[in-house]
C-alpha cells in the first residue's frame, strides 16, 4: 500500500508543518539520526518533508540528523542493526517492530475516517505508551494515509465470488495482504512500491489496492478506465509510522511527538477528503448491503486467522472492535466474540 510521490508531500506536510519550537536555553542537545524512507532519495518529497521535524525535536534537546533511503526494505535493516537511531517506514514494514500498531491496518479493523481519529487519539495518550513499545522499539509518530480501496481493471468485478482466479498486485512481503488474496481464490502478483501502479495501468494484473490519495499520482485512472472502477469499500487504513530505539532519547521524547503528530491529523484528513473529491464520481462503484456484509464477513475470517497466526496483535484487534461497535452498534459483528 504505497503513495506517489505529491501524496508523500502532501501527508507528510500535514504532520510536520508546524515545526519550530525554539532550543530551550542551556539545554543538553543530543545527535540523532532519523532515516527516512523516500523512493526518490535525499531530493524527495517526503525526505525534504521530514526535514522540517527537527525545529520541534530540537526544542526538545535532540538534533535529528536525517539519512535518505530509497529502498525502505534496506532502511529497515539498518535501522534494526541500530545503523539508525530513528526510522520512518510504512505500517505495514512497521509491523516488524511492533504487532500493536501494525495491526492498525488490519483488513476491514477500521472502516471511517471517524474510527481511526478515535484510535489515534487513545494512542496519544501517555497511558497508551506502553502499548507502543516493544523491547526497545517505541512508536512515536503515527500519520493516516487513508483508507485503501480496491482499484478495478473492470466494473464487472464487484463481489467477493468473482475475484476468484483474478490477478491482483500483492505487496509480497505483507503476509496479511497475501493471505487475503489467497482467501478469495485470486492469484497473487508479486508488486513493491515501485511498480504495483504499473502493473496495474498495463494490465498485467486485474485488480490494485492503495488510497485514494495515489489516485492521481500513480496515475492509477489508466488503469480504470474506460472499463474500471474503484470500488468504495475500505478495506483497511493505511499509515506511515516513525519508529525509536527507546534507549537513545530522552524519556518523554515518545509522548511529545505522538501528541504533536496528533495536532496535525485534521491538516492530514483534509487532503485525504479533497483527493477522495477529486475523483470522477462515475469513477466510484457502490457496494450494495448484501456486498459490504459479505466483505465485513470474509475479512473477520482473514482478521481472526492472521490473529491466530500471530500476524496481528489481539489486543489491537479487540480495540479496533471496541471502536467499530462504538461507532454502530448495528454492526452484526457487536453481538459476537470473535475479536
Amino acid at each position: 500500500m504505497q503513495l506517489g510521490k505529491r501524496a508523500l508531500a502532501a501527508l507528510g506536510l500535514t504532520l510536520w508543518l508546524g515545526a519550530g519550537l525554539a532550543h530551550a536555553a542551556n539545554a543538553e542537545v543530543i545527535k540523532r539520526s532519523f532515516c527516512v524512507f523516500d523512493p526518490v532519495g535525499s531530493n524527495g518529497p517526503l525526505f525534504n518533508v521530514m526535514k522540517s521535524v527537527r525545529p520541534t525535536a530540537l526544542g526538545w534537546g535532540v538534533d535529528l540528523d536525517l539519512r535518505a533511503y530509497t529502498d525502505e526494505k534496506i532502511a529497515s535493516e539498518d535501522f534494526k542493526a541500530g545503523q539508525c537511531d530513528s526510522v520512518l517506514l510504512t505500517g505495514t514494514r512497521a509491523r516488524e517492530y511492533n504487532h500493536f500498531t501494525g495491526s492498525i491496518e488490519a483488513l476491514g479493523a477500521l472502516t471511517s475516517e471517524a474510527q481511526m481519529r478515535i484510535l489515534l487519539q487513545t494512542l496519544a495518550q501517555p497511558s497508551a505508551a506502553s502499548l507502543l513499545q516493544k523491547d526497545n522499539y517505541e512508536v512515536v509518530g503515527i500519520l493516516p494515509a487513508g483508507s485503501i480501496y480496491l482499484f478495478i481493471r473492470d466494473r464487472n468485478v464487484d463481489t467477493v465470488e468473482e475475484l476468484q482466479g483474478k490477478k491482483i498486485a500483492t505487496l509480497d512481503y505483507d503476509n496479511a495482504a497475501v493471505t487475503m488474496v489467497r482467501h478469495v481464490g485470486a492469484s497473487v502478483v508479486g508488486a513493491n512500491s515501485a511498480n504495483f501502479a504499473g502493473k496495474f495501468n498495463n494490465g498485467s494484473v486485474d485488480l490494485a489496492y492503495a488510497p485514494a490519495v495515489a489516485y492521481q499520482p500513480l496515475e492509477l485512472y489508466k488503469g480504470v478506465n474506460p472499463d474500471g472502477g474503484i470500488y468504495q469499500y475500505r478495506l483497511a487504513q493505511m499509515t506511515f509510522q516513525m519508529i525509536d530505539h527507546r534507549d537513545r532519547f530522552p524519556d518523554n521524547y515518545g509522548d511529545r511527538m505522538r501528541a504533536y503528530a496528533l495536532s496535525r491529523v485534521d491538516e492530514a484528513y483534509g487532503l485525504i477528503q479533497q483527493a477522495e473529491k477529486d475523483i470522477p464520481a462515475s469513477t466510484w462503484m457502490h457496494p450494495t448491503q448484501q456486498q459490504v456484509a459479505d466483505y465485513d464477513r470474509m475479512l473477520g475470517e482473514v482478521r481472526v486467522s492472521l490473529r491466530d497466526a500471530g500476524t496481528y496483535d489481539a489486543r489491537a484487534l479487540k480495540l479496533m472492535r471496541a471502536i467499530r461497535c462504538k461507532d454502530d452498534a448495528t454492526r452484526a459483528e457487536c453481538a459476537l466474540a470473535a475479536e
